[in-house]
């Protein structure tokens, strides 16, 4: 243990949220996971869904591992090899993933398209991270599968439908009239999980399943319009903002694969039109109509990932986007106060199967907003859908994901430079970062061992003349040219293992007017750290608890040092 200040962690999060992964499972169902909970019924319950099979399952594995690499703990393991075996349950002889069957309410076993890109995603995580050959094998089939079934023309691949039967797709019609239905949701969200899975195994099916999708979203199926914009027609799902984001975040990796700089433009020029549809905080629309009131957390984490990946290939604004959001709405939309939730004493209100009332608050402690408002964990407006669902099991597993997103880019490195590219708390091999903020303008990092040179990103509202580095060689200013590299980071030559460079910083309070679900808010910020929302939210209201010490608070924290880093 040593002392740290007190400020977000994201790794502590990202345990925190493994008590909603492993509160889901249902016994009574074999482990199989509720999918959604109402909060404001009295009491609160847990209900089933038809995303309970290979998406719920995707998602919750790659939650499970990315916890392990971010945290160094797996005491959640019974959880997560309950959901490695039962998905590995769900793949048919033909390597597709399939939901079960559940007669009673009219559902029939199908690999849906959407649960595939979740499959993947776990299988890709699970291999990346334990180099297992049944993952590997798994996934080979999948990929091969996921190809095979595509409609294959000669300008285009695509996907006739939602639904995959082990009899083919459910209407040749729909290949004869060359309908796609919604292809960011069936294919343009698959491009990332592929491409990642091409980079870690060299699978060429892979890598050409990315380019064929690539060429249907952007050349082909005006899903986007040539300012940015997402097609609002129903026939896209109104514009729906987690998967046109997911399928940005896809394009965006494979545009940095390829080296093809048209691409990341076209991707560039929707996410900024997403951006502006967005608070600055990081609420998101679900879409363009009646969800347009209520924001998924999953959207909030498209907007992460494909804010790093831009950033990372070289568009360094963007950095300062990806930081607000983690800072915000992403820790801010995690359930970690369970006074106004009701749970019930016994089984009696129970529908074994499909509900449970007990222990639910407990049950989904560190989950993340399913359908939220600006200022509220809830979203219970009188527009759109009205109030829904409050936890979704995809915005937990979600979430997770990008927690560990914002964490793997704290830190990057190359052979000549380290780059601190997020000011939040992390340790890695070369070098920990130590973030005082909001409460104070300072970082202290730690240096592990010698290293040609540290560069840190310092925020455009800090300003530079008053930017100060401190170190056991001398003091510097940011009025002094040197110090700057021509990246725009702050340079800090030849530091050697055992040192500690602090920066220091001013922090401005300002306010903005953000525009969301139709209605204003006025937001305090200090620097990146939004400190007060009016007006405020009334289930269970966010940001309002934020408080500004003149010191940062310090904790006795271990933080995680992972032997083997690796990205996603």
């Amino acid at each position: 243990m040593s002392e740290i200040p007190d400020t977000v962690l994201l790794e502590e999060r990202a345990a925190l949220a493994m008590n909603a992964v492993t509160g889901l499972p249902d016994d009574d169902l074999g482990g199989i996971p509720y999918f959604s909970a109402d909060l404001l019924a009295r009491p609160a319950v847990l209900r089933h869904g038809d995303w309970d099979w290979g998406s719920s399952h995707g998602r919750l594995l790659d939650a499970c591992v990315l916890a392990r690499q971010m945290t160094g703990r797996d005491t959640w393991r019974e959880a997560e090899d309950g959901f490695r075996r039962r998905l590995t349950g769900f793949f048919g002889a033909d390597g597709l993933s399939y939901r079960l069957a559940r007669p009673e309410v009219g559902w029939a076993a199908n690999a849906n398209l959407i649960d595939q890109r979740a499959v993947l995603l776990a299988l890709t995580t699970w291999f990346v991270s334990d180099g297992d050959p049944e993952a590997r094998k798994l996934a080979d089939r999948h990929v091969a599968a996921l190809k095979r079934i595509a409609i294959k023309e000669r300008d285009v691949w695509f996907y006739p439908a939602s639904e995959y039967t082990p009899a083919g797709w459910p209407s040749p019609n729909a290949i004869a009239l060359h309908l796609a239905p919604d292809p960011a949701s069936f294919s343009g969200r698959l491009i990332m999980p592929l491409l990642r899975y091409h980079q870690a195994t060299g699978n060429e099916d892979a890598l050409e399943l990315c380019g064929w999708f690539a060429r249907l979203i952007v050349h082909k199926s005006g899903i986007y319009g040539e300012d940015g914009s997402f097609n609002s027609a129903r026939a896209y799902r109104s514009g729906h903002f987690h998967t046109r984001l997911g399928t940005l975040e896809g394009l965006a990796r494979y545009a940095a694969h390829t080296g093809d700089h048209e691409l990341t433009a076209f991707v560039r020029r929707a996410y900024d039109w997403a951006l502006g549809q967005a608070t600055a905080f990081g609420w998101t629309p679900g879409d363009l109509a009646d969800q347009r009131y209520e924001h998924e957390s999953c959207s909030l984490v498209d907007l992460i990932g494909t804010g790093t990946t831009l950033a990372r290939s070289g568009h360094t604004a963007y950095w300062g986007v990806v930081e607000r959001f983690l800072r915000n709405h992403l820790v801010e939309s995690q359930l970690l106060d369970l006074s106004w939730v009701e749970s019930a004493q016994d089984t009696s209100g129970d529908e074994p199967g499909w509900t449970t009332r007990v222990r639910v608050g407990e049950r989904v402690l560190g989950a993340f907003a399913g359908y939220g408002a600006p200022n509220d964990y809830v979203c219970d407006v009188e527009l759109g859908r009205g109030h829904t669902a409050d936890v979704q099991a995809c915005c937990v597993g979600s979430g997770v994901r990008g927690l560990f997103w914002g964490w793997n880019s704290i830190v990057t490195a190359d052979d000549r430079v380290t780059r601190v590219n997020l000011l939040l708390t992390r340790a890695t091999r070369s070098v920990t970062v130590l973030s005082h903020l909001p409460h104070e303008g300072r970082v202290d990092l730690d240096v592990h061992e010698d290293l040609p040179e540290l560069r840190l990103r310092v925020p455009e509202w800090a300003g530079y003349a008053k930017v100060r580095v401190s170190r056991p060689s001398g003091d510097h200013d940011g009025a002094e040219a040197g110090v700057w590299a021509s990246d725009g980071y702050l340079s800090i030559p030849a530091p050697r293992r055992g040192e500690r460079v602090t920066v220091t910083f001013p922090v401005p309070e300002t306010t903005s007017t953000e525009v969301a679900a139709e209605r204003e808010y006025r937001v305090r910020w200090r620097g990146d750290d939004v400190i007060g929302i009016s007006p405020e939210g009334t289930a269970r209201p966010m940001y309002s608890g934020r408080k500004v010490h003149p010191t940062a608070p310090r904790r006795d924290y271990a933080l995680t040092r992972p032997a083997r880093e690796w990205a996603w």
